[in-house]
């Protein structure tokens, strides 16, 4: 090799050796960063995914929830909701709040869903819980997307444990009947079926999803307990149903409880409530 060649590459060593040290250097003072950030304006346009945001979000992270949220016959939740601006599930609205995530439910206000993701806007849409196991499932949901997967993993212990606890309570199974406007009840592969069942009863409805349960059939069922929703305020033809002479006569044989809507509405831990209401109505019949 040529003296000149030589000399050339060995002064060139040092430059190569000073370029690495200063890109590794530039490395070890580059911050990492998060693949995926949490998200700091979560706008939720659902009645149970509000519940489930307002649970799960770090303070100042949930910017808006629906206005279904702060109705107390509705939501378990509605004190705390009137502290959040409300909104009605219009994109327009929606899109002026600076979203970087929105959470809808599966079927809520589809055209708004649609418009925000043409729009660029993030959206998660939760499908509604049909069984107690689905509350986990829905903390952990939305508890990884606002990247708050400890307090999920809180919540998600206290609820298995608290439920565990309820369950144990039951010796004897007395049969009930859910029974709502236009004779609509719930089979066992319903939340609300699943919350009878942990409470401690058996379904007179029997297995399978949401059924209308006609008169005769509610009637050969002869329920231990008949459970019925508070009516809404003002006058409904769905309701009569619930004031005809058979289900007065059931009423007055039987043991006739009433639950609060918002407790078993939407797939969250205040599930729990309707389970614990319902246990003490069982304990009230041994």
């Amino acid at each position: 090799m040529p003296v000149s060649a030589a000399t050339a590459r060995l002064s060139r060593r040092p430059v190569l050796s000073r370029v690495r040290l200063s890109l590794l250097a530039l490395l070890l003072a580059t911050p990492v960063l998060a693949a995926d950030p949490a998200p700091r304006r979560v706008v939720s346009m659902n009645l149970c995914t509000d519940q489930l945001a307002m649970l799960l979000a770090a303070p100042g992270q949930l910017v808006s929830v629906s206005r279904l949220a702060a109705d107390p016959r509705s939501s378990a939740m509605a004190q705390q909701a009137r502290s959040y601006p409300q909104n009605h599930g219009q994109a327009e609205e929606i899109w002026q709040m600076r979203p970087d995530l929105v959470i809808a439910g599966s079927y809520t206000a589809r055209a708004t869903v649609t418009l925000l993701k043409r729009l660029g806007v993030p959206v998660l849409q939760v499908q509604p819980a049909r069984s107690l196991s689905d509350v986990d499932k829905l903390l952990r949901q939305v508890g990884d997307a606002l990247g708050r997967t400890a307090q999920a993993d809180t919540l998600i212990a206290d609820f298995d444990t608290r439920l565990a606890a309820l369950r144990a309570e039951v010796r004897r199974r007395p049969r009930a009947a859910i029974y709502q406007a236009n004779g609509y009840s719930s089979g066992d592969a319903t939340l609300a079926g699943e919350i009878l069942e942990a409470a401690g009863f058996d379904n007179v409805a029997g297995p399978g999803g949401g059924t209308f349960l006609p008169l005769e059939k509610l009637v050969m069922a002869d329920p231990e307990v008949l459970i019925t929703s508070v009516p809404y305020p003002g006058a409904s033809r769905a309701e009569e149903i619930l004031h005809h002479p058979v289900v007065r006569d059931i009423r007055a044989r039987s043991h006739t409880t009433t639950v609060l809507d918002h407790d078993w509405i939407c797939g969250t831990p205040h599930v729990l409530e309707a389970i614990a209401a319902l246990a003490e109505t069982r304990k009230a019949l041994e």
